[in-house]
């Protein structure tokens, strides 16, 4: 279950990245996908709720 767990979080760690990295926000005015680190955290939380299916 742990390692369920852990992949979702680094799945979704690596959406967001890709996310921002492809999609992103070009003028710098989205405070989420602005920044690498913080879509790779909103990513990687997403990734937990849903894979604990909460």
């Amino acid at each position: 279950m742990t390692l369920h767990i852990a992949l979702a979080i680094l799945l979704g760690a690596l959406a967001g990245l890709a996310f921002h990295r492809f999609v992103g926000c070009r003028s710098g005015a989205c405070p989420i996908w602005a920044n690498p680190i913080s879509s790779g955290i909103y990513g990687a939380l997403l990734g937990f709720l849903l894979g604990t299916g909460a």
